[in-house]
């Protein structure tokens, strides 16, 4: 199976496909304004397929991986979506308590590759939880588009009540010893900050993946460390950076941030074009030494 990276595409189609993914733009419009790069009978659709996550590219840990067990399970979300599941991992072995991550999606639900990343946490430790924020809707429906169009019938606030719900039912869970990290990407990157402003007696370690920042004046709240992953590309999250970090130092705040050369919104999906395999390595590696520091 072939794969292909953002090098095979113009940045201003890659650019594009960035407006339709967070739905700047419909399907008709990005069509329409793609046919430019249709050439050499490639159509504009065939360019939309390959620029769409393919998820025969994301499994890095097996739903069956011996070192883990993986469930399904539920939690109260009563200022939610009433009942959130989501995707739960934790190493086989001797029961033990762990240190607890939650995994925040995208914009369109936990997809294969999320559910991936949340094995992936666990694989190295941890106790860790994706929740699906589809789950009053009937969950992630198999598909981007439909998930895409899904989320965007949630209200935000309860969405974000339901991450938050989250993050207080894996501390209490009886193999976490209390401590909670987040990490999340795009939505879930300011979900990540959302959740450092909203539960900072709960949230010790913040990990946001290309994520929009929160309000200025919320910052002082914020007692997590924070890790901040950026794309040098991403110009539309990118600009709210520098008063984010103004605020950051000016708050006193534990942060780290890295901004990676040359690299596109969503450079950690392995699962689309726009996927680096240096940046998305360095990234992670990073994020799970800061996990492994901040949360023991």
């Amino acid at each position: 199976m072939d794969r292909k990276n953002s090098s095979h595409f113009d940045q201003e189609l890659l650019d594009l496909y960035d407006d339709y993914a967070h739905s700047r733009i419909n399907r008709r419009s990005f069509l329409d304004r793609a046919s430019k790069f249709a050439a050499g009978g490639i159509t504009a659709a065939a360019l939309l397929e390959a620029l769409s996550p393919n998820y025969a590219f994301a499994e890095q840990v097996a739903k069956d991986d011996p070192r883990l067990k993986t469930e399904t399970a539920e939690y109260p979300s009563p200022k939610g979506g009433g009942k959130i599941s989501g995707h739960l991992a934790r190493p086989t072995g001797p029961a033990t308590k762990r240190a607890g991550v939650i995994v925040i999606h995208e914009n369109r639900g936990l997809n294969p590759y999320i559910a991936d990343v949340v094995r992936r946490v666990a694989v190295e430790g941890f106790i860790a939880f994706g929740p699906d924020a589809l789950s009053p809707l009937g969950g992630y429906p198999g598909d981007d588009e439909k998930g895409k169009a899904l989320q965007a019938q949630r209200k935000p606030e309860e969405m974000t009540e339901d991450f938050i719900a989250a993050a207080e039912w894996l501390q209490k869970h009886p193999e976490c010893n209390g401590k909670i990290g987040v990490v999340g990407f795009c939505f879930g990157g300011l979900m990540a900050n959302t959740l450092a402003v909203r539960l900072p007696e709960v949230v010790i370690a913040a990990v946001p993946f290309y994520g929009r920042q929160p309000a200025v004046e919320d910052v002082p709240k914020i007692k997590a460390s924070l890790l901040l992953h950026y794309a040098e590309l991403d110009t539309r999250v990118n600009e709210g950076w520098p008063a984010y970090e103004a605020a950051l130092k000016q708050a006193g705040t534990k942060y780290t941030a890295h901004v990676y050369p040359n690299a596109n919104h969503g450079f950690h999906n392995d699962t689309t074009p726009r996927y680096s395999e240096p940046d998305a390595k360095l990234a992670w590696l990073r994020t799970i030494e800061f996990f492994k520091k901040t949360l023991g």
